[in-house]
């Protein structure tokens, strides 16, 4: 296979991979995947309008609760046109550029969503530690400066992926293994060395999900040694739900992304069916199962919806 030069890069075009062995099912896997989707960006987005709309959701949980909502609105929206696509229509093949725009939407949102639960739990720290300065701590203006900071930081480390996948000479033949387009299937592509983009990918990871992950940690560690000091044991209750719906999404996030990581290292000759169902759970059980968490567990938001549907 003949490498392309940069100069020919738009002609360049990438394939996309459906499920393994369940081609002739793909039309019937595509109702439950499009469900999930539609779940995913309805229910996030009905987070969104309530919060936006209530006035009584104007509190820094509810505000960290709609920027993890846009963060999983925007994981939904970045892989649903080349997965529904393969589902319904077989179109397997995308362009270069196209694939490269989708591999930094989906990094950029997956980072701001761990950054979010990063900020939900310091919110969460803060409620229980000292709730008296709760609010004066957490002003609007402060928590718009973390939605920034949290936006900004997860851009600035996602967008040199590309730039740096873009000066790589490519084969003419280039598959990947999953309906879209991930950082780490680009860089077995080009016909070059990757060791540069390798290195920042796992730097990448990192400074984003490892450092965020361990912090999260030390926030419910910091919780903890707090709940403890409690005297009244329903006081302990009462501080540790509050946390509830939080530990769920923070789980949900972060446990299926272990076990992908597991399963390429332990079961590397696991069917290509499992290996691509565990990559895909990550990234669509979150956005799916967060809204209806806190939609159970949290009255406030409960009553926020159905205020949107309710007549005055």
């Amino acid at each position: 296979m003949g490498a392309e030069n940069n100069g020919s890069l738009d002609l360049l075009s990438v394939f996309l991979t459906g499920i393994p062995g369940l081609e002739a099912q793909h039309g019937w896997l595509s109702i439950p995947f499009f469900i999930m989707y539609v779940v995913a960006i309805v229910g996030n987005s009905l987070i969104m309008a309530a919060v936006q709309a209530d006035s009584t959701l104007h509190e820094p949980m509810y505000l960290f609760l709609s920027m993890l909502a846009i963060s999983e609105v925007g994981v939904s929206v970045s892989t649903l046109p080349t997965v529904m696509g393969i589902l319904w229509f077989g179109a397997y093949r995308i362009d270069f550029d196209g694939c490269l725009a989708q591999m930094f939407f989906i990094h950029t949102f997956s980072g701001m969503e761990s950054g979010v639960l990063l900020a939900m739990s310091y919110d969460r720290f803060v409620a229980i530690y000292n709730p008296l300065r709760y609010t004066a701590i957490l002003t609007l203006p402060r928590i718009i400066s973390m939605g920034l900071g949290i936006t900004l930081k997860s851009i600035a480390l996602m967008a040199p992926l590309p730039i740096l996948l873009k000066q790589l000479p490519y084969c003419q033949i280039n598959i990947l293994s999953h309906s879209y387009c991930l950082h780490s299937d680009l860089i077995q592509m080009p016909c070059a060395g990757t060791r540069l983009n390798s290195i920042l990918g796992l730097a990448i990871v990192l400074a984003t999900f490892g450092l965020d992950s361990l912090l999260i940690v030390v926030s419910y560690g910091l919780i903890l040694y707090t709940v403890m000091g409690i005297a009244s044991r329903e006081g302990r209750r009462k501080a540790l739900n509050t946390c509830v719906s939080h530990i769920c999404a923070v789980l949900i996030y972060y446990v299926p992304m272990i076990g992908v990581s597991v399963m390429h290292r332990v079961a590397k000759h696991a069917s290509p069916v499992v290996h691509t169902l565990m990559s895909s759970v990550y990234l669509f059980v979150p956005p799916v199962l967060n809204p209806i968490i806190y939609s159970v567990k949290t009255l406030p938001v409960q009553r926020g919806i159905a205020s949107l549907f309710s007549c005055k």
